[in-house]
């Protein structure tokens, strides 16, 4: 405890409002200077554009562009007329290595693959469900990657939050630091008193290198995330209506409107369609033949020219169908029990973000009120002991209580926002 006269503990408790000024502050400024970065914006992006930004970097953006490439492809290829491309045939004959009579043939022919009776329509219906299925997992994508940049961007907000507060406590305890020395030069303090107010300015320091660490460390993985430099203005998301939406849309919530969800009923709808193309597709597709021959029966015979069409039909039997169906139903039977427990995920972590974020309001008002309760309490103190009926040591601790206080509740309003934002992220919810 440093003991000083009436004006440092003056300075002192200026020190300690202006701390838990900016604390209090943390979250509206919190977005106006930009943080470590390769890149520059001269204004904060939006929570919505930072999500994108996050998207358009991800590995799993361009998976999810080329599964709706592959099926748009196979779309085209189901328009064909034709079950598989064409083949052509060719074959020639002579006698020239035998008895050399002069006889030879020349044949000519195209093989054309049949749809089966009901399998392009199946596999167009499979295609339509791969097709919805892409596009679902881009939803389901840009909601995790949703995710991502709300932990990261409510992270910092409290991490800028505890640097704040630790900048002003440093500038407070220096002044302290500076006045008591000179006290001490003047013989009005002890030589101890000089010496604790150097340590306990010097833990500030320390304490305030910590909190710029882990901030700046944080802006290099935001930047790693998202491209940008700067984060969204959290301050003016948390007063949005979207902030508090979270209580009303719980109790609106259905599992089906979920990304997540729509992607496991989509997954089983594709593995459905799939076994209905295995279903339709009992044997190789049957193959249309037309071929022209040109046989010469010898030297000085004229040619002789001919066209056959023929039928070529694949048999199905048991050991071409059965793996292909039992791989189908197993992927069916996969699809179903992913759904059923995505579902059930899905609901519990809507509820369990509800309960986070009604605890996190309560815990909120609770922070506010001893935050106020410790103010005035200080203030209290200050003026008792400006009129001599308090002892030092008392006014220093409630100073010192009140800025913890504020601390504590700057920390709470970062975990109010980051509960409301997992809400809205566990109901589906896009920036």
């Amino acid at each position: 405890m440093i003991f000083v006269h009436s004006g440092l503990s003056v300075r002192y408790a200026a020190g300690c409002a202006l701390s838990c000024a900016l604390v209090g502050a943390a979250f509206a400024q919190s977005n106006t200077a930009p943080l470590l970065s390769t890149t520059a914006s001269p204004v904060a992006p939006t929570l919505a554009q930072a999500v994108e930004a996050a998207w358009q970097r991800a590995a799993q953006a361009r998976e999810a562009e080329g599964q709706t490439q592959r099926a748009a492809a196979e779309r085209l290829a189901i328009s064909s007329p034709w079950a598989a491309p064409p083949a052509l045939e060719l074959s020639y004959r002579d006698d020239r290595w035998q008895t050399s009579a002069g006889r030879r043939e020349a044949e000519v022919g195209l093989a054309w693959p049949l749809w089966l009776p009901g399998q392009r329509t199946a596999r167009g219906a499979a295609v339509n469900a791969d097709v919805d299925l892409s596009q679902a997992a881009v939803q389901a994508g840009r909601l995790h990657f949703a995710g991502l940049v709300r932990e990261a961007a409510w992270g910092i907000a409290a991490q800028k939050a505890e640097a704040d507060l630790a900048d002003a406590q440093v500038r407070s305890l220096q002044d302290i630091s500076e006045d008591v020395r000179r006290r001490v030069k003047a013989g009005d303090l002890a030589h101890a008193d000089g010496l604790a107010a150097q340590s306990e300015a010097l833990a500030a320091q320390s304490a305030q290198l910590t909190a710029r660490q882990r901030l700046n460390a944080s802006a290099m993985q935001w930047t790693t995330l998202t491209g940008l430099a700067l984060v969204p203005d959290l301050a003016q998301a948390n007063a949005s209506p979207d902030a508090a939406a979270g209580s009303s849309d719980s109790r609106e919530f259905s599992v089906e409107t979920h990304p997540d969800a729509r992607v496991a009923a989509l997954a089983v709808e594709r593995a459905r369609k799939r076994l209905d193309v295995v279903t339709a597709t009992r044997r190789d597709p049957p193959e249309l033949l037309l071929r022209i021959r040109q046989e010469t029966p010898g030297r000085g015979e004229s040619a002789q020219n001919s066209i056959g069409v023929g039928l070529r039909i694949p048999l199905g039997t048991a050991s071409r169908n059965q793996p292909l169906q039992a791989a189908a139903l197993s992927e069916l039977d996969v699809a179903l029990t992913t759904k059923q427990r995505t579902d059930e995920r899905l609901a519990a972590d809507a509820a369990m973000a509800q309960a986070a974020v009604h605890t996190a309001e309560q815990q909120w008002e609770a922070d506010r009120q001893r935050s106020v309760l410790l103010r005035e309490r200080a203030a209290l103190i200050d003026r008792s002991f400006k009129a001599g009926e308090t002892p030092l040591p008392e006014l220093l601790r409630a100073f010192a209580a009140a800025t913890q206080a504020e601390a504590s509740f700057a920390r709470q309003q970062a975990a109010l926002g980051l509960a409301r934002a997992r809400l809205q992220q566990s109901l589906g919810i896009l920036p």
